[in-house]
């Protein structure tokens, strides 16, 4: 069990670095020699912080597919290999109901691929 001190330090220590979970552990142990991850977690649980803010810029923004008709696939080509040889995955999906088709040939010729 933690003590009052004890929750003070590890807890102005988050706020302070913003380091991560194990990161806070590994600082926080010769301080706090009986220190666990997981009552090192459930402190920072309670204070609040259990997680790190979003930081901006840390994501790329996301981006919305352009919007299609029904009936336009996009085709992806994806070598498949196994204890029995290489085989070619044919994978087209509807964008815009999200229908799949999969596909598997021996060989990836324009034929194949246009009559899949």
């Amino acid at each position: 069990m933690l003590s009052v001190e004890e929750e003070a330090v590890i807890v102005a220590f988050r706020r302070y670095t913003l380091l991560p979970l194990d990161d806070c552990l590994y600082a926080l142990q010769p301080t706090i020699p009986h220190l666990t991850r997981s009552s090192l977690h459930r402190c920072l649980q309670r204070h609040g912080i259990g997680r790190l803010p979003d930081i901006e810029g840390d994501k790329p923004a996301k981006r919305k597919f352009k919007a299609y008709p029904i009936g336009y696939f996009h085709i992806d080509i994806a070598e498949v290999r196994s204890a029995q040889g290489k085989l070619h995955m044919f994978v087209a999906i509807d964008r815009t109901s999200k229908f799949a088709f999969v596909e598997l040939n021996e060989k990836a010729a324009t034929a194949v691929s246009c009559c899949a």
